[in-house]
C-alpha cells in the first residue's frame, strides 16, 4: 500500500445552485474563470504537482463535463445519485486505488505558491489520517462565514471559528468502510479523525477564491491578474 499519495479525487458532482443561472446550461466545473473552465484550473494544480491519477465524479448535465474531459486521461464516475463527499469518494476507491489521495473541489482557484505539492511534502503519514490545507481568513476571497477550524501549535486541527478550509486535503480512505449508508459528508470521517487526534492542517500563504456563486467570478480573475 503506497503511502505518499498519487492519486487525486476532484469533486465535480454538485448541482452548482449557487451558480445559478450560470449553471442553468452547463455543470458547474464547466463555468468559466479567466476565459477557461473552472475545472481545468483544478487539473492544472494536479498536473503541477506531478499526480498522474485523477478521476472526477459527475452528476449535473454530466455529459458537458465528461466529454470535455476526454483525453485529459481523467477517469470520470458518474452519480446517478449525489454521493456527497464522504459517499463520492468511496464510490471512486476502485480507481483511486489503495492508500492515502488527494480530494480536490473544482470550484476555487488559487494564487501564490504549489499547494498541492506543499500538501504532499508536509504529509506524515506515520501521525497523520488527513491533512487539511487551510488559508486565513483575510487571503479567502468569495467566501463568507467565520472559518471552519481552529489550528493548533501542533497542527492538529479542532472545529471552530478560524481558518477556512480551502477544499484541498490528504486523506486516508480506510475509514469509510465503518460509515454507514451511501450518501454522506466527509465531516464525519474528520471528526472521527480529530477524537484520535490525527486531523491535521496547515496554512497556504497566498490567495484563495471560492468561486461558487457568479459575483465570485470578478474577484477570481482579479486574484489572478486577468
Amino acid at each position: 500500500m503506497r503511502d505518499r499519495p498519487d492519486a487525486a479525487m476532484i469533486f465535480a458532482a454538485g448541482r452548482g445552485t449557487r451558480m445559478a443561472p450560470l449553471t442553468n446550461d452547463r455543470p458547474k466545473p464547466m463555468v468559466q474563470v479567466a476565459g477557461r473552465p473552472l475545472i481545468d484550473h483544478a487539473l492544472d494544480l494536479l498536473r503541477r504537482a506531478g499526480i498522474g491519477r485523477v478521476v472526477a465524479n459527475t452528476h449535473h448535465l454530466p455529459e458537458m463535463l465528461e466529454s470535455h474531459l476526454v483525453g485529459t486521461g481523467v477517469q470520470v464516475v458518474r452519480e446517478q445519485v449525489l454521493l456527497e463527499t464522504g459517499g463520492g469518494l468511496r464510490n471512486a476507491l476502485p480507481l483511486l486505488g489503495n492508500g492515502p489521495v488527494i480530494t480536490l473541489n473544482s470550484d476555487a482557484v488559487w494564487q501564490g505558491g504549489d499547494p498541492v505539492s506543499t500538501l504532499l511534502d508536509a504529509w506524515d503519514g506515520d501521525a497523520m489520517d488527513a491533512l487539511l490545507m487551510l488559508v486565513a481568513p483575510e487571503h479567502a476571497h468569495g467566501h463568507t462565514g467565520s472559518g471552519d477550524f481552529t489550528l493548533g501549535a501542533d497542527g492538529r486541527l479542532s472545529r471552530g471559528p478560524g481558518h477556512v478550509y480551502t477544499g484541498l486535503q490528504v486523506i486516508r480512505t480506510d475509514g469509510l468502510a465503518d460509515i454507514a449508508g451511501d450518501i454522506f459528508s466527509l465531516n464525519l470521517l474528520w471528526d472521527r479523525m480529530a477524537a484520535k487526534g490525527r486531523l491535521f492542517g496547515m496554512v497556504h500563504p497566498g490567495g484563495w477564491c471560492d468561486v461558487g456563486r457568479p459575483e465570485s467570478i470578478a474577484p477570481a480573475e482579479a486574484m489572478l491578474d486577468v
